[in-house]
C-alpha cells in the first residue's frame, strides 16, 4: 500500500485553471465514489477550495494509482491529460504525509498560517468517512493532522498576527478603540475588501455599522450582511459627523475625504477623536489629514509594515511547527509500517490456534475422561505456549517493519510456517479491507 497526493494550487496554476478544476459540494459525494472506483485506488479524500484542488489516495500500486488519478480528472472534467498536466503536482509517501501535515496546519496556504484551511480539510475527509472512502489508513492519517494544526493554532502565535490588509487594519482599530467612548464604524466603499473589513469588524462589538458608496444598492447589499446602514456617497459629511473610526476602500481615481470635510465634522465633536484607516490604492484620504489633532491617519503603507512585521512572526512559528511536523511524520510513518506485517501475523496466529484446538480435541478424544476443570487448565497451558512461541517472531518483525529487511522477513516467514493458504483466505474474507490492529497484542 503507498500514499500519494495528486493536485494543483495556486502556486502552480492560475485561477482561470483552478477554477476548471473544482468540486462542487453537491457532486463530491459522486466524484468520491467514481475515483474510488479506479483500479488500485483503496481510500480516497478531495480536498477543493478556492487556492486548491488535491486527490489523496491509498493506492496499491504508485505507478498505476499516479495513472489512474490522472485518467479519473480527465473524465471528470471532460479534459485531455495534456491540456492540465504541467499544472499538477505528485507527491509519493512521506512527501505526501507531509504535505497534508503542511496544508492542514496553513503552512502551505497562501496567507501562511490561516485556519480556513483547517477546516476545510476536516470537512474533506468527513466526507469522505460518510462516503465510505476513508478506511483505516486516512482515519489514522488524517484525524492525527487535523489534532496537530488544532494544537499548534492553538499552543502557537502563528495564526494571531494580521497578515491580510483589511484583517491589520481591524486589528490596527482593535489597538486603538479604547480611545473611543464608542464604536460607530464608517466603511467607504462597498467592494471586496470593504466586505473581508465588515467580517473582520465583527468580532469588535461595532456599535454602529455604516456603510457608504457610489451605489445605494451596493452599499444596501453590504450593510443588510453585517446589520448596517447603508449611505450614498452624497451622505458622507453626515456619516463624518457620527463616526469614530473610518476605514476607506474604493476605487476613485481622486480623494474621496478631504480635510476640509473632516475638520467640519469635527467642529460639532469638540474633544474627540478619529480613527481614519486608508486600505485604497491610490489613496481615498487626504494626507493632510494627519496634520489634524483630532484624527489618527493611517495609510497602505503603515499597515504593511505591521504586515510584514506580522509575517515575519509569522514564518519564525512555522520554523517550530515545522520541527514538531516530522516528528508527526514519523510517527504516522512507524504506524504505517507496520499495516504490512499484520497479515502474515494474522496469519501465523491462526494457523497456530488451529493446530492448539486439534491438539485439545485430539486429547479429549485419547483421554475422554477429563472433567471441565482439567479441560480448562489444558486448553490454557497450550495456547499459553502457542503464546510464548509467536512473541518473539512476532516482536522481530514489528521491530523490522519499514525496514529494507521487511518485506523479505515477511515472505521468509510465510514460507516457513508454511502461511499461504492462510493468506489467501484472509485475503478473500476481507476483500481489500485492512486486519484489525488488535492482531500486533501477542499473549502471554
Amino acid at each position: 500500500m503507498h500514499i500519494l497526493v495528486v493536485g494543483l494550487n495556486y502556486k502552480t496554476a492560475p485561477v482561470e485553471i483552478r477554477e476548471r478544476f473544482t468540486f462542487s459540494e453537491q457532486e463530491l459525494a459522486k466524484a468520491l465514489r467514481q475515483y474510488q472506483g479506479m483500479k488500485g485506488i483503496l481510500e480516497c479524500v478531495i480536498l477543493s477550495t478556492c487556492n486548491r484542488t488535491e486527490l489523496y489516495a491509498v493506492v496499491d500500486q504508485m505507478h498505476s494509482g499516479e495513472d489512474f488519478t490522472k485518467i479519473f480528472i480527465s473524465d471528470w472534467f471532460q479534459m485531455k491529460q495534456d491540456e492540465f498536466k504541467d499544472y499538477l503536482y505528485i507527491k509519493r509517501e512521506e512527501e505526501a504525509i507531509h504535505h497534508l501535515f503542511e496544508v492542514t496546519c496553513g503552512l502551505d496556504s497562501m496567507i501562511l498560517g490561516e485556519t480556513q484551511i483547517l477546516g476545510q480539510m476536516r470537512d474533506a475527509w468527513q466526507k469522505a468517512g460518510e462516503i465510505g472512502t476513508s478506511g483505516k489508513i486516512f482515519n489514522t492519517l488524517f484525524r492525527q493532522a487535523v489534532t496537530f494544526a488544532k494544537r499548534v493554532h492553538t499552543q502557537t502565535s502563528i495564526g494571531q498576527n494580521a497578515v491580510s490588509v483589511s484583517y491589520a487594519a481591524v486589528q490596527l482599530a482593535k489597538k486603538e478603540i479604547e480611545r473611543f467612548a464608542s464604536k460607530r464604524v464608517l466603511i467607504v466603499g462597498a467592494g471586496k475588501m470593504s466586505r473581508l473589513t465588515a467580517k473582520h469588524l465583527e468580532e469588535l462589538g461595532v456599535d454602529e455599522l455604516m456603510v457608504a458608496s457610489r451605489t445605494l444598492e451596493r452599499a444596501e447589499q453590504l450593510a443588510m450582511e453585517f446589520n448596517g446602514s447603508a449611505y450614498t456617497m452624497e451622505q458622507l459629511a453626515d456619516c463624518l459627523k457620527r463616526a469614530d473610526i473610518v476605514i476607506s476602500s474604493t476605487g476613485a481615481a481622486e480623494l474621496v475625504i478631504s480635510k476640509a470635510m473632516v475638520e467640519q465634522a469635527m467642529k460639532d465633536r469638540p474633544g474627540s477623536v478619529m480613527l481614519m484607516i486608508d486600505i485604497a490604492v491610490p489613496r481615498d484620504l487626504d494626507p493632510e489629514l494627519a496634520q489634524l489633532d483630532s484624527v489618527l491617519l493611517y495609510d497602505i503603507d503603515d499597515l504593511e509594515g505591521i504586515i510584514q512585521s506580522n509575517l515575519e512572526q509569522r514564518r519564525k512559528e512555522a520554523i517550530k511547527i515545522r520541527t514538531l511536523l516530522i516528528q508527526e511524520v514519523n510517527q504516522f510513518k512507524e504506524w504505517f509500517a507496520t499495516l504490512e506485517m499484520i497479515p502474515v501475523v494474522s496469519a501465523l496466529r491462526k494457523k497456530a490456534l488451529l493446530i492448539q484446538e486439534e491438539t485439545m480435541r485430539s486429547i479429549e478424544r485419547k483421554i475422554p475422561d477429563l472433567d471441565e476443570r482439567e479441560k480448562k487448565v489444558l486448553r490454557k497451558h497450550t495456547k499459553s505456549i502457542v503464546n510464548q512461541l509467536l512473541k518473539e517472531p512476532i516482536l522481530q518483525l514489528k521491530e523490522m517493519s519499514g525496514t529494507e529487511e521487511s518485506a523479505k522477513a515477511l515472505e521468509l516467514i510465510s514460507k516457513i510456517f508454511g502461511l499461504q493458504e492462510f493468506l489467501m483466505e484472509e485475503q478473500a474474507e476481507k476483500e481489500g479491507s485492512f486486519a484489525d490492529m488488535s492482531y500486533l497484542e501477542v499473549g502471554s
